[in-house]
């Protein structure tokens, strides 16, 4: 029995460093406290990984063999990032953030992993590979939820749900930044950079608007409403199509045309959908729809909810790791 047990862990462990290396593995996380590894095409949960207290955002390394989440705490805010060999289906460390409280957002970009600290009102960055905090930028925003960064690393974005404002970050040179606060409506939360690299969506969560941002002249070129009850994420599908909206409190994924900014549908999903991802040839959309323990995934082509997949308790932030 046990070489049995040894036999099928050694399996498992390669079955997900081959997805790992091969093909697009999908990366659940769920608030009850674990990493939910996926393969999208069977929809079957390959492993799980403990995590630090109430997660809420996932990222995998470039070379896909890391996962990062952001433990962001309960009554207690949270100061831990969990680092996660997805191979060996196991935490590596929790880096402790000392001082750095509610860490959230997060991206990874020039290999290292860029991440907000919402009561320290900045966003810092870790590099895996000396393990340790190797720089921090403050915004004076309340809130800095959100980080984007972009693949050039010239220029990083922030919501800032306390101070309604996208914060614009610009390299200017020799470790030097540029910072552009942006108004927008009220409590930005989830955004995205247009596939096109001209524009910001962001989905106000507490007015139902959307906020467009002309990333070239740093200010709102149109703001239009969604009737959303309390928006949590914004997702373009990569072929620019579709832009995505999850209405935390109204229980919906709203779907709109890019072009026209037009509603096409409205789909009723449950509970707290939150974080949303898409497959890279916009085939699919996933929906975390965390008051209701389930992942939806959604037909782009025909709008309608094709299937359900069990992850664990809460699920919200989501991840690929990307094909090599």
């Amino acid at each position: 029995m046990r070489i049995h047990k040894t036999a099928l862990r050694a399996a498992l462990a390669a079955a997900v460093l081959a997805m790992a290396a091969n093909a697009q593995t999908l990366l659940v996380l769920n608030k009850e406290g674990s990493l939910a590894i996926v393969d999208p095409a069977t929809r079957k949960v390959l492993g799980r990984v403990p995590t630090g207290e109430s997660p809420h955002e996932v990222v995998a390394s470039g070379d896909g063999r890391l996962a990062f989440t952001s433990n962001y705490g309960g009554a207690t805010p949270g100061n831990t990032i969990s680092v996660i060999d997805l191979a060996a289906q196991k935490e590596l460390r929790r880096v402790d953030l000392g001082s750095l409280r509610r860490p959230h957002g997060l991206d990874f970009a020039g290999g290292k992993l860029y991440f907000t600290a919402e009561v320290n009102k900045l966003i810092a960055r870790y590099d895996p590979a000396a393990n340790q905090i190797d720089w921090l930028l403050g915004t004076g925003q309340n809130t800095t939820h959100m980080v984007l960064v972009t693949k050039d690393l010239g220029r990083i974005f922030t919501s800032n749900i306390g101070s309604d404002s996208i914060t614009v970050i610009e390299s200017a040179g020799a470790q030097n930044w540029n910072e552009t606060a942006i108004p927008v409506g009220k409590g930005p939360e989830g955004f995205d950079m247009s596939p096109d690299g001209r524009q910001i969506w962001a989905a106000n969560s507490r007015d139902g608007s959307v906020s467009v941002i002309d990333i070239f002249s740093k200010r709102v070129i149109h703001t239009f409403s969604v009737q959303t009850k309390r928006s949590n994420r914004l997702k373009f599908t990569p072929d620019g199509r579709l832009v995505l909206i999850s209405d935390l409190d109204g229980g919906d994924l709203v779907v709109l045309e890019h072009a026209t900014r037009k509603e096409l549908k409205r789909i009723k999903l449950g509970r707290s959908p939150a974080g949303i991802l898409i497959e890279p040839d916009s085939s699919r959309a996933y929906a975390a729809v965390t008051g209701d323990d389930y992942v939806a995934v959604i037909d782009l082509k025909s709008l309608e909810l094709a299937a359900r997949i069990q992850t664990g308790a809460g699920p919200d932030g989501m991840a690929w790791v990307e094909k090599k």
